[in-house]
C-alpha cells in the first residue's frame, strides 16, 4: 500500500529486521548490538510517534504502517530495549496510539486486548518496580497464566502508585522523597488506554486530586481528556469530588461536558421539564457549579449558545432549568463552605442579583407582587441608566434577567390575576421580550402591550367566551410583524387562557388558531411546560388549570 504522502518516511523496514536479529536479546551478541543502536532506536520510536498520533485512530495507522504491531510487540519484549527508561515510555505513547476508545471493528477489537496485555507487561518493567528481565519464565514458574498475572499485578500496581501518590501528597517539603513531574505525567499516559478498567479507579480518582505543588498542570492533557470522555459516555464511574476536580483543572473537559450536556437536551422532545431536570442533574453540572470558576464558565457557554440559536425558547428554558437546580445546590450547602454571590455573579448590580436569587417558595404568595415589583424597579433603573446603554451591558443584564425566568413567568400569571400593580410588569415584560428597544421604543410596547391587557382584563370574569371575544388580542398576535411583540402578547394570551374562567372553553381553539397562522408553536409548548414544572413543584391545587395544561401539552407536541 503507498504511504501517505502526509506521513514522514521512516526507516521502518530496518528498524524491524534489527527487532527480529535481537529476538529478546539472550546472547550477548544481540545484547551489545541493542545497547549500541539505543540512542537511534529512540530517536526512531520518537519519529514514529509524532507520525501516528494525529491520525486517526487505530485502523488509519495500521493502514499507513501495516507491519507496527510486529514492530512494537517485539520491542516490549526485548528486555534491554524495555531497560531503557525513554524507550520504554515511548513506546507506551505508541501503543496509546493504537488503542480506541470506541472500536468500529473486529481489528480495533482485537487492537485494544492487544494493546492492553503489552501495556500490562511493561507495567511489570524494571521502571515499574520490577526486576525480573525473564517475565514469562517467571509468571510460568508461579504457576500462573498470563491473564490472571497480569490482572493480579494491575491491581497491586494500581495499590502500588496510589500508596505513593498519597504519601508524597501528604509528604511535607521533603524535596528528595517527592515524585517528579514528569514521572506522575508518565503515569497518566500509561493510563489512557486503561481508563475503563475497573480495577484502575483508585489510580484515576488519586491523579485527579493529585497536584504535587507544580503551578502547571503536570497530568497529561491524554489522560484528562480519556477520563473527561469516558465518564460523559457512562463508562466509568467516579465520586463528584474527582469529577469536579478534573473540571477545575482542565477546561477543554469541562466545556466539553456543558457542550455535551446540550447536544443531549437538543436530542430529546422538551415534553417535560422533569425529564430536562434528570439529565441536567446525572451531567453533575449544577452540582459543580457551587464552584464559583465552574458556574460562571457554564454560564458563558449557555450565554453563547443563547446567541449562536437567535435566543431559542428551548435555550432559554434550558437555562432556566439548569439556573434552578444550581441555586437548590447552593442552598443545600453547608453555610461554612458557601461562597458569596458576588463570587458568582461578580460585574452585575448585587441587589439585583439578591432580588433574582430569592426562590419564589422562600416568600408566602402574597409578598410575591412587592418582589416583582422591586426587581421591575430595580431593573428599570439600571436599564434607563446612560451609563449602561451599551448593547452589551442591555445584554449581559437581560442574560442575568432571563436566568431567572420562572419570576418572569410568575409576574405574568400574577398579571393577568390582577394580583400585582400592572405597569411595572408590563415594563418587565417588555424588557425581557425586546430588550434592543431603546427607551422610548419600549416605552411604545408598554403602551400597547397595555391595551391588549385592558382588553383580556375586561373579559376576564366572562364565563362564556368565544374566539371572536378576544380578536383584538389575537390579531396582535398574528398581525404583529415584531417578533419581540408577538412573543410578548402572546404571554399574555396564554396566561389569560389558563386562569380565566371562561379561557378554559376556548383555549385549545384560540392557541390552535394561533399557532397555524404564526409560528409560535415553540413559544407557547415551553411557556406551558414551565407552567407545568412550576405548579408540579409549589403544589397548585388548581386541578382544572392543571387537566388543562396537560391537554394543551398533548395537543401541542404534535405540532413542535
Amino acid at each position: 500500500m503507498a504511504q501517505d504522502p502526509t506521513v514522514p518516511k521512516l526507516n521502518f523496514e530496518y528498524w524491524l529486521d534489527k527487532a527480529v536479529e535481537w529476538g529478546q536479546a539472550t546472547t550477548l551478541e544481540s545484547q551489545k548490538d541493542v545497547c549500541l543502536h539505543l540512542p537511534q532506536l529512540q530517536e526512531f520510536l520518537h519519529q514514529l510517534y509524532e507520525a501516528i498520533k494525529h491520525l486517526q485512530g487505530p485502523t488509519v495507522v495500521i493502514q499507513q504502517f501495516p507491519l507496527i504491531g510486529q514492530l512494537l510487540g517485539r520491542l516490549c519484549w526485548n528486555p534491554f530495549v524495555i531497560g531503557y527508561d525513554e524507550s520504554q515510555e515511548t513506546l507506551m505513547w505508541c501503543l496509546c496510539c493504537l488503542y480506541s476508545s470506541e472500536p468500529q471493528n473486529a481489528v480495533e477489537l482485537k487492537a485494544n486486548s492487544w494493546v492492553r496485555s503489552l501495556l500490562c507487561h511493561l507495567l511489570s518493567s524494571s521502571k515499574w518496580e520490577s526486576n525480573e528481565a525473564e517475565t514469562s519464565a517467571f509468571i510460568s514458574a508461579l504457576g500462573y497464566t498470563s491473564a490472571d498475572y497480569y490482572c493480579h499485578l494491575v491491581k497491586n500496581m494500581v495499590v502500588s502508585l496510589v500508596r505513593e501518590l498519597r504519601e508524597n501528597q501528604f509528604s511535607g517539603l521533603n524535596i528528595q522523597e517527592s515524585i517528579s513531574a514528569s514521572r506522575v505525567n508518565a503515569i497518566s499516559i500509561v493510563c489512557v488506554p486503561l481508563i475503563t478498567l475497573p480495577d484502575l479507579a483508585p489510580l484515576l480518582e488519586t491523579l485527579l486530586l493529585y497536584h504535587g505543588g507544580s503551578s502547571k498542570e503536570i497530568l497529561s492533557s491524554e489522560f484528562l481528556e480519556s477520563v473527561n470522555e469516558a465518564f460523559l459516555k457512562k463508562k466509568i464511574s467516579l465520586p463528584e469530588s474527582v469529577i469536579f476536580s478534573l473540571w477545575l483543572r482542565h477546561l477543554p473537559s469541562l466545556e466539553k461536558a456543558t457542550l455535551h450536556l446540550l447536544d443531549q437536551l437538543f436530542s430529546i422532545q422538551l415534553n417535560s421539564l422533569e425529564e430536562v431536570a434528570c439529565v441536567i442533574k446525572d451531567s453533575l453540572l449544577p452540582q459543580a457549579a457551587s464552584h464559583p470558576a465552574i458556574f460562571r464558565i457554564v454560564n458563558e457557554i449557555f450565554k453563547n449558545a443563547l446567541v449562536e440559536t437567535g435566543g431559542t425558547s428551548e435555550v432559554l428554558t434550558i437555562i432556566q432549568v439548569f439556573t434552578q437546580l444550581f441555586l437548590q445546590e447552593r442552598q443545600n450547602e453547608n453555610k461554612q463552605h458557601k461562597f458569596p454571590l458576588k463570587a458568582y455573579f461578580p460585574y452585575h448590580h448585587q441587589p439585583l442579583v439578591r432580588g433574582l436569587v430569592r426562590r419564589p417558595f422562600e416568600l408566602p404568595t402574597t409578598y410575591w407582587s412587592q418582589h416583582v415589583k422591586r426587581i421591575s424597579d430595580m431593573l428599570k433603573a439600571l436599564v434607563e441608566d446612560t451609563n449602561a446603554s451599551s448593547l452589551t451591558d442591555l445584554f449581559e443584564i437581560w442574560f442575568l434577567v432571563a436566568c431567572f425566568g420562572e419570576w418572569l413567568d410568575i409576574a405574568a400569571e400574577q398579571l393577568v390575576k390582577a394580583a400585582v400593580e400592572p405597569d411595572p410588569v408590563l415594563w418587565l415584560l417588555a424588557f425581557y421580550y425586546c430588550p434592543k428597544n431603546e427607551n422610548q421604543q419600549r416605552a411604545q410596547t408598554v403602551v400597547e402591550a397595555q391595551e391588549v391587557y385592558s382588553h383580556l382584563m375586561m373579559l376576564f370574569n366572562c364565563a362564556d367566551l368565544s374566539l371572536k371575544d378576544l380578536e383584538a388580542a389575537v390579531h396582535r398576535v398574528t398581525g404583529t410583524e415584531q417578533c419581540c411583540n408577538q412573543q410578548f402578547t402572546t404571554h399574555l394570551l396564554t396566561n389569560f387562557l389558563l386562569f380565566s374562567p371562561g379561557g378554559h372553553k376556548i383555549a385549545q381553539e384560540c392557541i390552535y388558531h394561533i399557532t397555524e397562522i404564526t409560528d409560535t408553536s415553540k413559544e407557547v409548548h415551553n411557556l406551558l411546560i414551565r407552567t407545568a414544572y412550576r405548579f408540579n413543584h409549589s403544589g397548585e391545587e388548581n386541578q382544572r388549570t392543571v387537566k388543562l395544561l396537560n391537554e394543551l401539552l398533548q395537543k401541542l407536541m404534535l405540532k413542535v
